[in-house]
């Protein structure tokens, strides 16, 4: 098995879809600053319980504890956006809301990856990359 995704945030978003199916409450995915950086967003919005990267050769894992023991999920629902094929844009005012307001977006600026909130609160646009609620 090779340790590599053409597309790190669609591997790792099916790998937290596919648990939250199953009914795992954690999952290990092979790290990379981008998986990290999607899930700091993901934990600090309140859809994760929490994240930690473990070390290891060649490379690291990145443990993601999606719900805490007995309890369920927070997200109903997490897609990919924009994909390799289709880039999707959009200006701070284009910005659309998920499932009127319940739900977010990860996008990318210029200045990292935040929420549809923070986008808007800081003037950025950018490419979505996530939707989730």
């Amino acid at each position: 098995m090779s340790l590599q995704s053409t597309d790190q945030i669609a591997d790792l978003i099916t790998r937290i879809r596919n648990a939250i199916m199953v009914g795992k409450n954690e999952i290990l995915v092979p790290t990379s600053k981008l998986k990290v950086q999607v899930a700091d967003v993901l934990a600090k919005n309140g859809y994760l319980v929490s994240y930690d990267v473990v070390e290891g050769k060649p490379r690291g894992m990145l443990h993601v504890v999606i719900a805490g023991e007995g309890e369920n999920a927070k997200i109903n629902e997490i897609t990919k956006v924009s994909k390799p094929g289709r880039r999707v844009y959009a200006g701070v005012e284009e910005l659309p809301t998920v499932k009127s307001g319940r739900g977010t977006l990860i996008i990318s600026t210029s200045k990292g990856l935040m929420t549809t909130r923070e986008a808007r609160k800081n003037r950025l646009g950018g490419e979505i990359l996530i939707r989730v609620w």
